[in-house]
């Protein structure tokens, strides 16, 4: 089982968007059968195989093993990935070009940026571990109190002219047809307030 599958496919989007198939992938953390999970939920056997089917045919359930039981064989299936990040690849036609809503201080743009962002690394993680490859990523998460609106923009500016300026200094344009391209997004937004119980 992987920690985390991105998934491409649409049918396998929407499968994980369906409440019922959301509890059996929750369930099937560890290999359970029908039976099992029929019992365990108090949902007809049935209905579970069926949706079991459906998953497993969009690469959501793996079989992991097969036990015979006198004339019965019973699949016992597991869930792919601990958790599941959608692409918006999967929209194909209704993704947001990031190009077209260019905005520094717009959250649309900052959206569309995280939604490419979604989708290139997607393909980038589908691909190495196709090709049993790894590849170099960098990330930074931290949060900063700011003391006003005028921090923040003094911050923004800032950061702007770091970034600038080491781009600058790493940009190799004598290797732009032997060098690797990589793409840099930083983003900056309000920290989510949670519900506190």
């Amino acid at each position: 089982m992987l920690d985390l599958e991105v998934i491409e496919d649409p049918r396998a989007a929407a499968a994980t968007l369906d409440p019922m198939r959301q509890r059996l992938l929750a369930e099937l953390a560890e290999p359970a059968s029908a039976s099992m999970l029929a019992a365990r939920l108090e949902i007809p056997r049935q209905k579970i195989t069926y949706h079991l089917n459906q998953m497993a045919e969009v690469g959501l359930l793996a079989q992991v093993e097969l036990r015979h039981k006198g004339i019965m064989t019973e699949r016992l299936m597991q869930a792919t990935a601990a958790s599941y990040v959608i692409s918006p690849q999967s929209l194909a036609a209704l993704t947001p070009a990031p190009a077209d809503l260019r905005n520094e201080f717009s959250a649309t743009w900052l959206l569309a940026l995280a939604a490419r962002t979604i989708r290139e690394v997607g393909a980038l993680l589908i691909g190495a571990r196709r090709a049993r490859k790894g590849f170099g990523t960098f990330a930074i998460d931290t949060d900063i109190v700011f003391a006003s609106a005028r921090e923040r923009a003094e911050f923004s500016a800032e950061l702007g002219l770091a970034v600038a300026r080491l781009a600058t200094k790493y940009h190799d344009n004598t290797n732009a047809t032997t060098g690797r391209a990589h793409r840099l997004v930083v983003a900056l937004h309000p920290t989510l307030k949670e519900d506190t119980p």
